[in-house]
């Protein structure tokens, strides 16, 4: 909600107090300003004391009290009152009423501290109101000699050129307020020469030139003249006595009935002319004053008077600048922070993911920087808050990478607990607990691999998380008693080729993840260049606006002093415009310059990005360039270790089947040699039975037969069983290189 909106004034407060000739500020008051957000309406009233200003104010402020009225000859305001209250005709607008003490009063004995008052009032309005009595004759031009005193005051800026023979109150028209003259209890007839006149036309007439050189003819221009050059906008009004002069100091509790109807109208027009013609507080640049701003206006006048110095617009604006554009950049970066609190599920899955959210955010960012921030010149705002959003960037980064690590190892805990427990129960330590170890663990790495939003570093801190377990699945290894110590060395190699290969796709993703980073900071270099690029076009639009609406106003002037026959008035006016064009060039030319300064220094730092963006670029391609090499040499190795193992495993089947062979043939000839004995034996007893004799021989032949058949058999068994044994270890061995030259395939293509 706005806090504007909270705001409630039932009286005015005492924004400028005078204690004693010194002027200060009241912090109640600056506190009210310090809550207005809105743009401010900022009408103040000036004046001899004792001649109503007050009672104008109230009826400004919508109540027939509030600003005192006092009902003596004494002065009874006393330093500048104020009173906020919400603009009736323009949305999100405030009213500002500023009603100052009354000058020349007598008491104060100081003419110094009625300057400062009319000064600051003028300084602080949009609007000024120079309330007095009666017609405008000498009596009021001298009594309005305070505007004459304001070259002496007022700076326009802070080192004012003095070689080019213009004055620096050429330039108060650029800042100056519009001017309204109310003519209180007028009495005289609104005719000039017999004829009617309106109050504008009756003022315009007050206001022209004497022709002459003399003192008398200088002091009778001299107030004039500065009305005429110094404010951007002149109004009159006139008004009647509002009741007879005995019931003057009773004019606040008077009903309507009571006072004056034509009075009461013309105060009606006039606060009607406040409503709707009045324009907020703008400072030269284009900037609209709100409370914030209107607070620090008050504090660096008052700063500028109390030290000895004249108060300066340039100065006003340039500290004014420091404090909203130093505020821009933290509501830029509040922004940018909140924004990306609010959009990001931390961890992401992708880097991609994060880069849009920031590249959105950031641009926002830069949006409000600009939209608030103005004189900027040398752009060093921005260039901070480019620093400040880089930095915040890299913390988000950091921050993914964390939140990521930690439910990574979360995840690992949890899902491989289990099987930590199962290992410190022994349960792998058996022949063949080895295989049942890696099962497990592949089992648990897809579990794993399955589980969502783990982030960035899920491959990672998975690889950290096996390598911590490295010691334990050796331990395992070397124990299990049903593997050879050749497969144990196989199995090792192969453990160190599935490492080399993670560790290479890692670092090739945090390759691709610096190639995404590079361009995110390429991308960010152009939209601060494309913002300020327009941020310069909107501000040579505004600065070419106000020098021709200051050249406007003051061709009308100098046409009008032309048509009067002052020349010399004139030619001063002209040497007036041409400096105002030579200061709009040299304005221009300088902003191309800060402008062209400070796009070389962006350049100069990105290409320093750039250029330690691309040495760790160049580290990291080195990296991955040697673990290529160095699995490749890994990989040659273990083709050469199969290679041998291969060639043994070959060796040592032919020597079994040689032997195999050997003990065949050697039984076949024990068997032959066995029958001969046998043939040798029958043939001493053939004379006893012949038929004995073919009986056995038939026996013994079909004997022989069948355990030759028996022993034929169980080779052609073994040798089976022999063959197939190799096949299968020869299939294993395959199958393990295929798996490396797999790896190392699918690395290359990555």
């Amino acid at each position: 909600m706005d806090m504007t909106l909270q705001i409630h004034m039932p009286g005015p407060v005492c924004l400028i107090e005078n204690v004693k000739g010194q002027l200060r500020a009241n912090q109640k008051a600056l506190e009210i300003l310090s809550a207005i957000t809105q743009p401010v309406v900022v009408v103040a009233i000036v004046g001899l004391y004792r001649t109503g200003k007050s009672y104008l104010m109230n009826k400004l402020a919508g109540k027939k009290t509030g600003f005192s009225l006092g009902s003596t000859v004494q002065a009874h305001t006393k330093g500048i009152w104020m009173w906020c209250v919400p603009h009736p005709n323009k949305a999100n607008h405030m009213l500002v009423l500023l009603d100052t003490e009354g000058l020349g009063d007598v008491e104060k004995g100081d003419n110094q501290n009625d300057c400062w008052i009319f000064s600051l009032a003028i300084l602080l309005s949009s609007t000024f109101v120079y309330n007095s009595m009666g017609a405008i004759n000498q009596q009021a031009m001298d009594q309005l000699h305070y505007v004459t005193e304001l070259t002496d005051r007022i700076r326009a800026r802070s080192s004012p050129d003095q070689d080019d023979g213009v004055e620096d109150s050429a330039e108060f028209v650029s800042f100056f307020p519009d001017f309204v003259w109310t003519l209180r209890d007028m009495t005289l007839k609104m005719e000039v020469d017999g004829l009617q006149v309106t109050a504008d036309e009756y003022l315009e007439i007050s206001l022209k030139l004497k022709e002459g050189s003399s003192k008398e003819v200088e002091k009778y221009n001299l107030p004039r003249l500065c009305i005429r050059k110094f404010f951007p906008k002149k109004k009159c009004f006139v008004f009647y006595p509002p009741t007879e002069w005995k019931r003057l100091s009773q004019l606040e509790t008077l009903q309507e009935n009571e006072i004056d109807s034509e009075f009461l109208q013309q105060v009606a027009e006039f606060c009607l002319y406040v409503f709707k013609e009045c324009k907020a507080k703008t400072l030269p640049g284009g900037i609209i004053v709100n409370g914030p701003r209107l607070e620090t206006l008050v504090l660096t006048y008052l700063s500028a008077i109390s030290s000895g110095d004249l108060p300066c617009m340039e100065n006003a604006v340039l500290t004014l600048a420091q404090i909203e554009n130093s505020a821009a950049v933290e509501k830029a970066i509040t922004h940018y922070d909140q924004q990306m609190s609010q959009r990001v599920q931390l961890p992401t899955e992708t880097l991609q993911e994060l880069l849009d959210l920031h590249r959105t955010c950031e641009r926002e960012a830069i949006e409000i920087f600009l939209r608030v921030s103005f004189k900027d010149e040398d752009h060093s705002f921005q260039m901070k808050l480019g620093s400040r959003l880089e930095e915040r960037w890299n913390d988000f980064c950091k921050r993914n990478m964390e939140v990521s690590s930690n439910r990574c190892w979360a995840l690992l805990q949890d899902i491989f607990r289990p099987l930590e427990e199962s290992v410190k129960q022994g349960t792998y330590s058996k022949p063949g607990g080895y295989y049942l170890f890696v099962q497990e663990t592949q089992r648990l790495k897809e579990k794993y691999q399955g589980q969502p939003k783990k982030g960035l570093q899920a491959d990672e801190v998975l690889q950290k998380y096996l390598q911590s377990k490295e010691a334990i699945t050796t331990a395992i290894l070397q124990t299990d008693q049903s593997l050879t110590e050749k497969e144990k060395e196989i199995e090792v190699e192969r453990k160190k080729a599935e490492s080399a290969q993670a560790a290479a796709k890692l670092l090739e993703e945090t390759q691709k993840k610096n190639e995404k980073l590079m361009e995110q900071k390429e991308r960010s270099y152009q939209e601060h260049m494309k913002q300020l690029t327009e941020k310069m076009e909107n501000d040579r639009i505004q600065l070419k606006a106000e020098q021709e609406r200051i050249l406007s106003l003051k061709l009308q002037e100098q046409k009008q002093l032309l048509q009067e026959g002052f020349r010399e008035e004139s030619r001063k006016l002209q040497e007036e415009m041409k400096n105002v064009e030579k200061r709009y060039k040299e304005t221009m030319d300088h902003m191309k310059a800060e402008s062209s300064k400070t796009k070389e220094e962006m350049q100069r730092k990105y290409e320093q990005m750039l250029e330690k963006d691309r040495n760790h670029q160049e580290h990291t391609l080195h990296m991955i360039e040697k673990m290529e090499r160095d699995r490749a040499q890994l990989v040659a190795e273990q083709e050469k270790t199969m290679t041998l193992i291969l060639q043994e495993r070959e060796l040592q089947l032919r020597n079994e089947l040689a032997e195999e062979r050997r003990k065949h043939e050697k039984e076949i000839q024990d068997i032959v040699a066995e029958n001969r004995q046998i043939i040798l034996k029958l043939e001493s007893e053939r004379a006893e039975s012949a038929e004995n004799t073919i009986k056995m021989l038939t026996e013994l032949n079909e004997l022989n037969l069948k355990t030759l058949g028996q022993k034929q058999k169980t080779l052609e068994d073994h040798l089976i069983q022999l063959t197939e044994q190799r096949d299968k270890d020869t299939a294993s061995l395959m199958a393990e290189q295929g798996k490396i030259f797999d790896s190392k395939l699918q690395t290359e293509i990555t």
